[in-house]
């Protein structure tokens, strides 16, 4: 079975998450990535653990090749990979494409057919364009931080790079309409997708509320400030759950559940608006049902009951969870040796593309002289331009 992607060519400029967590989408579909670095390596091969983790999360299956981009032969090497692409990806720092002349207008103008896209911190258009951004940067001034916390707390950023990946989702996406157009049309096109924007958009809700009645949300820690219990920890005798029963018969039910027939009847928790007014008597009231409980008995008895309810799990715990393990989202990713180490593959499941590609994330360079050979460098040029340092070899 023939995988969606199957003999398209992308050519990867991206570096950390962002854009290489967007094509890794389109490897998993099949296509031919072909990641092109710096002949020093992008910049997460040079920040630990932390970047080793970036690059075998978001680079599994591509074909590494590395350019100096800086020098004319290594721009000509990069122009003849375009010439035979169907869509580029970047992500570099703002005017870094522009300077090497490989930058969305440039190239289309050569090659109108193709798919230019661009991840960038905050947009191509704005006063804060040539800005280099980040994740934490988009958190801070999307108002993501300004949510995130207790109450009489400092602002928080959300516990793992949440921008930079939903922001690789969206870009997905958009590659991929862009591609259908392509398709369809004949007709290449242009790609923008900012963390800013992303970050915006992701709060849905809050920002439908702030549209509809002009008021900036505020932190309030767990729980959410207009309805209860909604997202509310309960502390168990071994850990603690999360709580959500706010419709009237949903609160009722829960009630029942811990013996409270009593507490809807209750003045202060009569409503939603009673029980958001009253969230701290309230939390009192069902924190001390809880208490005595384990999380499994307070799981089992919610859950099957139909109240929504989470344990709240470490990593170690949800690496065991028996419905992450069904659904087969860690795989074991396979070394140019043989060995293996465990990845996560996409977190959808597509019977034509499978798992993705269980090839291991590349070493810097691995198939530099391959993919040049294919595109039509003899072995000598190929020595000579290793030699000269405008590509690299890997080690």
């Amino acid at each position: 079975m023939s995988a969606p992607l199957e003999g398209v060519r992308v050519i990867d400029f991206g570096q950390f998450i962002a854009a290489p967590a967007a094509t890794q989408v389109l490897a998993d579909l099949g296509a031919d990535v072909i990641k092109v670095e710096p002949v020093t390596g992008e910049a997460a091969r040079i920040i630990g653990v932390y970047g080793e983790a970036i690059l075998r999360t978001y680079n599994r299956g591509k074909r590494a090749v590395a350019l100096d981009l800086k020098d004319p032969r290594g721009r000509a090497i990069a122009e003849r990979l375009i010439a035979e692409a169907d869509i580029v990806v970047q992500n570099l720092r703002p005017g870094v494409m522009e300077s090497f002349g490989l930058d969305a207008a440039s190239v289309r103008a050569k090659h109108p057919g193709v798919v230019y896209a661009t991840v960038s911190g905050f947009g191509l258009h704005g006063p804060s364009r040539n800005r280099p951004g980040l994740d934490i940067a988009a958190q801070a001034e999307s108002g993501i931080m300004w949510v995130t916390g207790a109450a009489d707390g400092e602002p928080q950023r959300v516990g793992f790079p949440v921008v930079d990946a939903a922001a690789a989702h969206v870009f997905a996406q958009a590659v991929l309409g862009a591609f259908v157009r392509k398709l369809r049309f004949g007709l290449g096109d242009e790609v923008e997708v900012s963390l800013l924007e992303v970050a915006v958009h992701l709060q849905g809700p809050n920002w439908g509320e702030f549209l509809l009645t002009g008021k900036s949300p505020s932190r309030c820690g767990n729980g959410q400030p207009n309805i209860a219990p909604a997202a509310d920890l309960m502390p168990t005798l071994d850990g603690a759950i999360v709580v959500s029963a706010y419709s009237p018969q949903h609160f009722a039910r829960l009630c029942t559940l811990i013996g409270r027939d009593d507490m809807p009847s209750d003045p202060r928790f009569a409503t939603n608006e009673d029980r958001v007014a009253n969230r701290a008597p309230l939390l009192t009231e069902l924190r001390a049902a809880f208490a005595p409980l384990t999380s499994d008995a307070a799981m089992e008895l919610l859950t099957g009951n139909g109240v929504v309810a989470g344990r709240i799990s470490g990593y170690d715990e949800v690496f065991k969870n028996p419905d992450i393990d069904a659904a087969g989202l860690f795989i074991e990713a396979t070394e140019p040796g043989g060995s293996t180490h465990p990845t996560m593959r996409s977190p959808w499941h597509l019977d034509s593309a499978g798992d993705g590609p269980r090839t291991a994330a590349p070493r810097l360079g691995e198939h530099t002289a391959e993919v040049l050979s294919a595109h039509g460098y003899d072995p000598a040029e190929i020595t000579d331009l290793a030699a000269a340092r405008v590509i690299g070899l890997g080690a």
